[in-house]
């Protein structure tokens, strides 16, 4: 008789996640935790059924109960990937390190979001098999949920009941975030020797006049529950070298949006200045209602206000046939993309053990 898989030690678990590199845009690296988390899975809950995506780019991996297809699904959503760290010497651990220390674990990726993933995991690997229960694992998540995207489709393949995003609230229920919309603007001038500018048309300049009008003029909205739509120019370039006449110029703005994007769109591109702009991201905002019934059944207080960041759930919202979605899990918020990022050993285990109840209450 085969022994009986050793309880899955959490903060073992999350020090294992944290140790290991994986940036958004390295597929090997987030390849290799969805198997990790596959076996880790499976070696205690050998009923579980795996689905692996095939995009190559792009990698996910859903994992559910062998219960009856057809019953509503509660799904929990996870994504293994981690903004990067441009400066390690920063930190006052090392950033892959995943000291223990203060009951906390250091490290990037600790409360964004390798926490909430051994939570779910460890609520998956315990679930009763015929509860019909669902673990979405993806990639990319931080540069425009572009794992979920690819995952989309097979999410749609399932009849979904509820959604739980388990990213880093303080195990608060949250209710919601904006969307978001970023661009690609760009501005065209004409190449001129830099000591006769008059012989050109500069760039850069249309670009810094058009950035100069766009927080006074965009058509930005209000939500009585998102707040106010919001941009930022995040990366500005343009030109080559000192003594020439830039002829091109861009800027990335990060949009965070309330509603469907395209009055925004629309505005950048009749600007005068505007040669073109690329959609690099389009994702709705998240809304459930406060008075939804599964909601109200949740074991946790639920937070008044909207959650900071984007999370899949954008993707998610629009695949899951108006399911309620909650973002709720360990960490802390404030630490997120942050140097000497941790998370709180006492909140993954209480994330845990909530997860548990919530999937053994779970009718489907």
């Amino acid at each position: 008789m085969t022994a009986p898989a050793p309880a899955l030690d959490l903060t073992a678990l999350v020090r294992e996640l944290v140790g290991r590199s994986t940036v958004s845009g390295d597929a090997a690296a987030q390849r290799d935790v969805l198997g990790l988390l596959t076996e880790v899975v499976r070696e205690r809950a050998p009923h579980v059924r795996v689905t692996e995506g095939r995009d190559a780019d792009h990698p996910w991996t859903l994992l559910r109960t062998p219960a009856d297809p057809g019953r509503p699904q509660l799904l929990l959503a996870c994504h293994v990937d981690t903004v990067p760290v441009p400066d390690a010497g920063a930190w006052q651990r090392d950033p892959f390190g995943a000291d223990l220390e203060q009951g906390r674990v250091w490290g990037r990726g600790g409360s964004d979001m390798k926490a909430g993933v051994v939570a779910a995991v460890a609520a998956l690997a315990t679930a009763d098999p015929q509860t019909p229960v669902a673990l979405l694992l993806t990639s990319d998540e931080e540069t425009g949920s572009q794992g979920a995207a690819a995952a989309a489709a097979a999410v749609e393949g399932l009849p979904v009941g509820a959604v739980v995003v388990p990213e880093a609230t303080g195990n608060q229920v949250v209710l919601g975030h904006k969307g978001a919309l970023w661009l690609a603007v760009r501005t065209a001038g004409r190449a001129a020797h830099g000591s006769t500018p008059e012989r050109g048309h500069n760039a850069v300049l249309d670009l810094a006049a058009l950035l100069g009008r766009a927080g006074g003029a965009l058509p930005l909205r209000t939500d009585p529950f998102l707040g106010t739509e919001t941009w930022n120019p995040g990366v500005v370039s343009g030109g080559t070298v000192f003594n020439v006449v830039p002829d091109r110029a861009e800027v990335l703005v990060d949009m965070r949006t309330v509603g469907e994007g395209a009055d925004l769109l629309a505005w950048w591109r009749a600007q005068p200045e505007v040669a073109d702009v690329e959609v690099r991201v389009d994702l709705p905002p998240v809304v459930t209602p406060t008075d939804d019934p599964w909601v109200t059944a949740l074991p946790a207080a639920v937070r008044p206000t909207p959650a900071t960041y984007f999370t899949d759930a954008s993707v998610l919202v629009r695949v899951v046939g108006g399911a309620p979605i909650v973002v709720w899990g360990p960490g802390t918020p404030a630490v997120m993309h942050a140097v000497d990022e941790y998370v709180e050993v006492a909140e993954v285990e209480q994330a845990a053990a909530a997860f548990a109840g919530v999937i053994a209450r779970w009718g489907g």
